[in-house]
C-alpha cells in the first residue's frame, strides 16, 4: 500500500490542526479574580470576609481558636473615617 500526500490534503490538514490548537487555547473573557466576596486569611488563620460592593466587613478567628468564637462585624467606610478599631469599641 502506498500512502502519497497532495498538497491540497498536507495544507488542509495543518489548518484544521491550528484551529483546534486555537480554539482549545481560548480562555474565558471573564475575570477570574472578580465576585462580590473577597476573603483572606493570615499567618495567624485570622480570617477576614470583605463585602466589596457595600464596604461591609467581618473578622473572625480561625480555626484553630477553641471556645466561644465571636466574629466582629463592620463598615469599612465608617472604621477608615473615624480611625477607630471597632475591636476596642466600648460595648
Amino acid at each position: 500500500m502506498k500512502i502519497t500526500l497532495d498538497t491540497k490534503s498536507l495544507l488542509l490538514g495543518f489548518l484544521g490542526a491550528g484551529l483546534m490548537f486555537t480554539a482549545i487555547s481560548f480562555k474565558n473573557g471573564q475575570d477570574q479574580t472578580g465576585g462580590r466576596y473577597r476573603t483572606e486569611v493570615n499567618a495567624n488563620n485570622l480570617v477576614v470576609i470583605l463585602d466589596t460592593e457595600t464596604g461591609n466587613y467581618i473578622i473572625g478567628p480561625g480555626m484553630q481558636s477553641f471556645g466561644k468564637v465571636q466574629w466582629i462585624k463592620g463598615e469599612f467606610d465608617k472604621t477608615f473615617s473615624t480611625a477607630v478599631d471597632n475591636k476596642k469599641e466600648p460595648k
